[in-house]
């Protein structure tokens, strides 16, 4: 991944700073903090297939892909990502330009969201972006495919059926090591059932999904694509955007802010009971509450069911680089384990 963007779009002179981003992913070809037109800009350059990298992060030409590499170009060009979730007072930041290169590739400039980064959150920051997804999350009932603002109907672009599509081609080992003597020291007999478990019902936990009511889904809500800023939270990264399940978004944002070791694990069940309420509060009766608690349990079985079986997968290994989490092997089984307690808790009793 280079250090600095092409000279044709941020000259030698100008300043431009890397900033921390998920480089195994085929889209990104790289993210910096620079400057447009004498103003404070973030430049994302959008990378088309081909781009060398593991195959699940591979980008994709097919529109409906979960990771088909134009979604976030083509969101920022319809108002869409700007528009989707305003009205609940959850912005995006403002494009500036978007430049389609000579080599294919399309150049995102978007104005800088200034605030406090993401991982700097506390369970009521965490609270008031769910109560936020939830409102804007209720203005998509019924209309998940966004017809209400794009004109002509659905956009080609959206993303189909992310959440399974992303799901089932996480790389998991044919054999799952689920006695490695690493997970029997670290994880205890009960959890490592049940995350087998929550493994071998994988299909059926995808299945219990698709009755819940549908939403636009911003498909990545988590601490690094969050500034909080003053006049409200911004939330970045719309390369997943599309329908899927109410639930989907707060239970990431539970789940995710502490997988990688970025936010301390001991205010999981702070932020798990928080965003969950809040979420409630924010779809102010469009949907039950007792629906809405069950989806975000069963969404969150369902996002993170080949985690654990890939970790076991991959004990042993040298760590991969590109990635989040900075921990050794050690702690991030230990890290992650209360996590992957409240991931099964919450799939025994969304699935009982």
């Amino acid at each position: 991944m280079p250090d600095r963007p092409p000279a044709d779009l941020v000259p030698a002179g100008v300043p431009a700073e890397q900033l921390t981003h998920n480089t195994l992913n085929g889209v990104t070809g790289g993210i910096w903090r620079t400057r447009r037109d004498g103003q404070a800009a973030v430049l994302k350059l959008v990378t088309p297939p081909g781009r060398p990298g593991p195959a699940h992060w591979a980008g994709s030409d097919e529109p409906g892909h979960w990771n088909y590499w134009r979604r976030e170009v083509e969101a920022y060009r319809s108002g869409l990502a700007t528009a989707a979730y305003a009205d609940a007072g959850l912005a995006a930041p403002t494009s500036l330009a978007v430049d389609d290169r000579p080599d294919g590739s399309v150049a995102l400039w978007l104005a800088e969201a200034i605030g406090r980064p993401g991982i700097a959150c506390t369970p009521a920051d965490l609270g008031e972006v769910a109560a936020r997804l939830g409102a804007g999350h209720a203005r998509w009932l019924g209309d998940p495919e966004a017809r209400e603002l794009l004109p002509g109907g659905r956009a080609f672009w959206l993303a189909r059926d992310w959440l399974r599509d992303y799901t089932l081609t996480r790389p998991v080992a044919a054999a799952v090591p689920w006695e490695h003597p690493v997970a029997v020291a670290a994880w205890p007999r009960p959890l490592r059932d049940a995350l087998r478990t929550l493994w071998e019902r994988r299909h059926e936990v995808l299945a219990a999904t698709d009755p819940l009511p549908r939403t636009l889904c911003h498909h990545d809500c988590w601490p690094m694509n969050l500034v909080f800023g003053d006049g409200g939270p911004v939330l970045l990264d719309w390369s997943g955007v599309g329908p899927g399940p109410l639930g989907e978004d707060a239970a990431n944002l539970v789940l995710d802010t502490f997988l990688d070791g970025l936010v301390d694990v001991a205010l999981l069940d702070e932020v798990a009971a928080t965003v969950v309420d809040r979420y409630v509060e924010g779809l102010r009766g469009a949907v039950a509450p007792a629906v809405v608690v069950r989806a975000v349990r069963l969404t969150g079985a369902a996002k993170y069911f080949w985690l654990a079986p890939m970790m076991l997968g991959r004990l042993g290994r040298t760590a991969i680089s590109g990635t989040y989490d900075a921990r050794d092997e050690a702690e991030m089984m230990a890290g992650r384990r209360p996590v992957l307690e409240l991931l099964v808790r919450w799939a025994a009793e969304a699935l009982s």
